[in-house]
């Protein structure tokens, strides 16, 4: 049984690997988001909600004890909120840190695509960056994805890259981080301490194909 943690559950990536690990006999889920009404989808039988914030240490704590995994997939002040997780973490004692970052925050973005990523979202990068710079500092075992530009495709196609190679692709759909994700909590081992790209195959271009 693997018990797992979603921190901002209401989120759209986090609504797929919800989904994805519903009624599972062997992941036990635990939803940890501000307002349980935000929740769009009914709670699954192995799924049990706790309200808190995100950075509120004790709200945090209280809700990793017992956990094996962490995967966060959030907004806003995301560095402080990384902040307080690792803190979190350190209390409560689980070590597996699944966390959604941001494409571009290393400017690992070639060509006209990069350009244009880094006039549309650039000024909003650099608590995303600290964020990473965080987790790789730590000592937890932790996968940082940095997702393209996602699309609600309902398909699940995507391919990685690694943290010093150039960010393939513009885009990619919810439900393929998902699926990426839901591997990773199936596969603890798989990408440990590391941090990648991710992006739908054949999706290169001057900037994403639904923009």
């Amino acid at each position: 049984m693997k018990n797992v943690l979603v921190i901002g559950a209401s989120g759209q990536i986090a609504r797929w690997v919800i989904a994805m690990l519903a009624g599972r006999e062997d992941v036990k889920l635990t939803l940890f988001l501000r307002d349980a009404n935000k929740l769009q989808d009914p709670v699954p039988a192995n799924a049990a909600v706790i309200e808190g914030d995100a950075l509120e240490p004790r709200d945090l704590v209280r809700a990793m004890v017992g956990q094996d995994i962490v995967y966060a997939n959030l907004a806003g002040a995301i560095d402080e909120q990384t902040d307080r997780i690792i803190g979190a973490m350190h209390a409560a004692g689980p070590s597996r840190l699944i966390f959604v970052n941001s494409l571009g925050i290393y400017d690992e973005i070639p060509g006209k695509f990069g350009e244009w990523n880094h006039r549309e979202i650039g000024q909003y990068l650099p608590p995303y960056r600290r964020s990473a710079d965080l987790i790789e500092a730590s000592d937890l075992d932790y996968t940082i994805v940095r997702a393209a530009w996602l699309s609600d495709h309902v398909e699940v196609d995507y391919e990685t890259t690694g943290r010093h190679a150039p960010f393939r692709g513009t885009e990619v759909s919810r439900k393929s981080v998902a699926a990426l994700i839901v591997r990773i909590i199936e596969t603890p081992g798989w990408l440990s301490r590391d941090n990648v790209g991710v992006n739908k195959p054949g999706s290169d271009g001057d900037k994403p194909a639904f923009m």
